[in-house]
């Protein structure tokens, strides 16, 4: 997979958040976006997912163009911001709903997905009743239980507790070594320096700086 951005540019009125961005991803990487609260992080990745258009300037996945007849990325899975699920159904059953949309995996891939976030053994309680850490937890098995080639994270390791941020972050340098895309924006710095291989920095809409970060032992 290779994602391309040209000239991207995205406005809100007068307001211009991302401006004329230029930068491409391929697979087998992870990259990680940093920057402060504002710097446009967080809708370039929303952006990159089809949730909104650009005002000028294009996004290709494998010189697939997103626009209006193709407005979602091919095998991409996304966690931005806040998770939310249905509040009165099970962590189990949240997925389950989720999976039947593409009935591509069955039961055992969910369960696997859940056990690698550290949250199976909470599969039967109301997603009500999660709190902060198990929410964000599901929202991590939401992402790479259908196994996608493009994984999308903002923050993804926000509350959540040292043992699971760990082995989750073992499990994303696997997964690049099976040639996934993986893109992560985080304020935490072990997320960057330990999984990232090139590093982008936002700053008022622009990226500023990149970083390619030289090969060493792991």
């Amino acid at each position: 997979m290779k994602i391309v951005i040209k000239n991207l540019t995205k406005k809100f009125k007068e307001n211009t958040v991302i401006d004329d961005v230029n930068i491409s991803f391929e697979s087998g990487k992870i990259y990680g976006l940093i920057g402060k609260n504002g710097s446009g992080k967080s809708l370039f990745l929303k952006l990159l997912c089809g949730f909104y258009f650009p005002t000028s300037g294009t996004i290709s996945y494998n010189n697939i163009i997103l626009d209006s007849r193709k407005s979602y990325p091919p095998s991409t899975r996304a966690l931005i911001e806040h998770p939310d699920f249905i509040p009165n159904l099970t962590g189990f059953q949240n997925l389950k709903l989720l999976a039947e949309i593409e009935n591509k995996i069955d039961d055992t891939k969910i369960l696997n997905a859940m056990e690698i976030v550290n949250i199976k053994e909470e599969k039967d309680k109301k997603y009500a009743k999660y709190s902060l850490g198990m929410k964000q937890k599901l929202g991590l098995a939401q992402v790479i239980m259908e196994d996608p080639e493009v994984m999308i994270f903002d923050e993804p390791l926000n509350g959540i507790d040292d043992e699971t941020a760990k082995k989750f972050r073992d499990f994303l340098r696997k997964e690049k070594q099976k040639e996934k895309l993986i893109i992560i924006a985080s304020h935490i710095k072990e997320d960057i320096n330990y999984l990232c291989d090139t590093v982008y920095k936002f700053e008022n809409g622009k990226v500023k700086s990149d970083e390619t970060k030289s090969k060493r032992k792991r």
